[in-house]
């Protein structure tokens, strides 16, 4: 019978690495045993003008750790590499990635609440990073220092990058991910050569690292099989039944 990934729905699975591999880097080799998840990507709703007509359709996420360390690896397709900001008319790649500060619960998906705050790892072609919080729309405050690492590679049409930060933090405000239970996580994507900046992005749905011990729901290849188990029982059924009745 025909089988898809074990992998439950909008699940995003964390590798062990080892340090020694430097997960840091885009292109290393720690990357090559981690599986690829690819994130469909949609306009955020807006009512800025050509909000819609974001270009990037899709994002190939990877996650990884080590003892200390939590890594994320976002690849997506880029005709150009749009790198400086100095005109009124340009505008920088950027890519982003939301955690609730409370992973207990999920929030809003369009920057949180006020109730439900996210945090926001931000990154832009020209070089930097910043670590965001917010409560809603709009309502975006820049911590004073960054605890995110962030490299990236531009190559063949296509960025690759790899964001990094502590698995534990007790610093305020900031999502931990020493936890044994799932994590929600969305992301963003701006294509800056079309325009895009601000409210105007690519946005996912929310997704989840799987942290806990489960149960993670059931995966998509044992309902498959217990599906196919269940007609081929009844096809013998039919036929032992008719053999009976010649």
């Amino acid at each position: 019978p025909a089988t898809v990934s074990a992998r439950p729905a909008n699940q995003i699975p964390v590798e062990e690495v080892s340090a020694a591999e430097n997960p840091q880097r885009p292109t290393g080799e720690a990357w090559d045993t981690v599986p690829p998840v690819e994130v469909p990507l949609t306009s955020a709703p807006s009512g800025l003008p050509n909000a819609s007509d974001t270009s990037v359709e899709s994002l190939r996420v990877q996650s990884a750790r080590t003892e200390s360390r939590f890594y994320l690896r976002l690849s997506w397709a880029d005709g150009t590499a749009d790198r400086n900001a100095s005109t009124p008319r340009e505008f920088q790649d950027a890519a982003a990635v939301q955690l609730p500060v409370n992973t207990t619960a999920r929030p809003p998906i369009s920057m949180g609440s006020t109730r439900n705050l996210v945090n926001v790892w931000y990154w832009h072609a020209g070089g930097e990073t910043q670590e965001l919080l917010a409560g809603g729309p709009g309502t975006t405050t820049r911590f004073e220092s960054s605890s995110v690492n962030t490299t990236a590679t531009y190559d063949d049409g296509r960025w690759t990058m790899v964001v990094s930060r502590g698995v534990a933090t007790e610093a305020t405000n900031r999502t931990t991910l020493a936890v044994d239970h799932d994590v929600d996580v969305a992301f963003a994507v701006w294509n800056g050569s079309n325009m895009e900046r601000s409210g105007t992005k690519a946005v996912s749905e929310w997704y989840h690292f799987p942290l806990g011990p489960g149960p993670q729901g059931p995966p998509y290849e044992s309902i498959l099989w217990t599906i196919a188990g269940l007609a081929i029982a009844g096809t013998a059924l039919v036929t032992i039944q008719a053999v009976r009745g010649s």
